[in-house]
């Protein structure tokens, strides 16, 4: 990139942060800033992007520094190279840049000792014990990967497209394979019908429903996916219980209308659905027989935000309690109407005690569900997102 070039996304991107409220996702923010700006090319939509998503991968560090002097310290951090950006950088900056993240760190804390793990992520006492709270911190720096979950029947098939078309591709187990950031694969597969675009964590989640299978072996599952969103659980279930009865629930009909689509895709033809506000006491299950429930809980999405950085920039304790009191909320209507011997699979993408070991608490003490595995899915190590999961019973 051109000298003049570098400084002038530099100074569009330092603009553009200061405007952004964090009121909408930054995708959607850029998304209509470039379509009212049309002299930018799509280079320059991608340096400018660039350039934003590393402001707020800093989080909450060194923000008493002048935005584009902040801006230039994230690119840095952020970058494995920077033969883009040279020009940005003074001759000694660019003598220590490293492929090396650890290494990379170090340096910037010479200059700037108020870059630390805590100043990025400012909540690292309310994470679960057994997370290394330095490197899920740090993890914010580098963009996660994109994973694919190869659905039944196409174990050879995915890999062998994805090697036709020399798309770099990593397979971490038969099912699970790992992408580059922002490789876009809608053109090479049948997204949905091939293959699920679902993160490493989340189809870790599976190994909790294949405990379910060992633990009652032949028995005809009914599941209901109390929280559905756009039905990736569903799906995941599907593919490990069936044959297995379907029903799915979320607040808005919009939401399952997506999620329609996507079983549609899918191949899933057979399925209920209704819609229910669960922080409100109602009689969901009168009419319905189930034997496993999935709740994939509405969360503050802590465990995602190398996806998002900009909630982590812009995320409060208040949000946190919020998040918290609607779990409960959903947890002591939905527990109460399930049946003796019906397992329940609690799931958030939060890396938070409040959202994750305190709800096992409130299952335990509360609604006397026996706990029969939690896990804290640490994705932080593989460029994936950070969850948790508890497998319970009604007692």
């Amino acid at each position: 990139m051109q000298m003049h070039y570098a400084f002038k996304h530099l100074a569009t991107a330092a603009t553009l942060v200061q405007q952004y409220n964090g009121e909408l996702p930054l995708a959607a923010f850029l998304k209509q800033y470039f379509s009212a700006h049309k002299k930018h090319g799509s280079k320059d939509r991608k340096y400018i992007s660039e350039l934003c998503y590393c402001y707020y991968r800093l989080g909450h560090a060194l923000l008493h520094l002048p935005v584009e002097e902040r801006m230039k310290i994230a690119l840095y951090l952020c970058s494995n190279e920077l033969q883009s950006w040279e020009a940005l950088f003074e001759e000694t900056w660019l003598q220590q840049h490293t492929p090396l993240l650890s290494q990379r760190i170090s340096f910037v804390q010479q200059q700037y000792p108020a870059l630390q793990a805590g100043t990025i992520f400012p909540w690292l006492t309310h994470c679960s014990e057994t997370i290394d709270t330095t490197a899920f911190a740090y993890s914010h720096l580098v963009q996660p990967k994109v994973f694919l979950r190869i659905r039944p029947g196409y174990e050879q098939k995915v890999p062998d497209a994805l090697a036709q078309q020399n798309i770099p591709f990593e397979q971490a187990d038969k099912y699970c394979i790992a992408l580059q950031p922002n490789t876009s694969i809608s053109t090479l597969l049948d997204v949905n019908k091939a293959a699920v675009v679902q993160d490493y964590s989340s189809q870790k989640v599976g190994g909790l429903l294949q405990q379910v299978k060992v633990l009652s072996p032949g028995t005809q599952w009914r599941i209901w996916d109390c929280c559905a969103a756009s039905g990736g659980k569903s799906i995941l279930a599907n593919d490990l219980l069936k044959p297995a009865s379907l029903t799915v629930s979320d607040v808005r009909e919009s939401i399952i209308r997506n999620l329609q689509q996507r079983f549609k895709e899918a191949g899933i033809t057979r399925y209920d659905w209704f819609t229910a506000d669960l922080t409100k006491q109602q009689k969901l299950l009168q009419n319905r027989d189930v034997n496993l429930v999935i709740c994939d809980a509405p969360c503050s999405g802590s465990g995602t935000w190398g996806r998002t950085p900009e909630q982590l920039f812009y995320f409060t304790n208040e949000q946190l309690q919020h998040y918290a009191s609607l779990q409960q909320q959903i947890v002591n209507n939905i527990v109460p109407q399930i049946k003796a011997g019906t397992y329940f699979l609690y799931i958030t993408c939060s890396v938070f005690r409040e959202e994750n070991e305190t709800m096992v608490q409130l299952l335990q003490q509360k609604h006397a569900m026996k706990i029969l595995q939690t896990e804290v899915l640490k994705g932080y190590a593989l460029q994936a997102d950070s969850m948790f999961a508890a497998l319970c019973i009604k007692e």
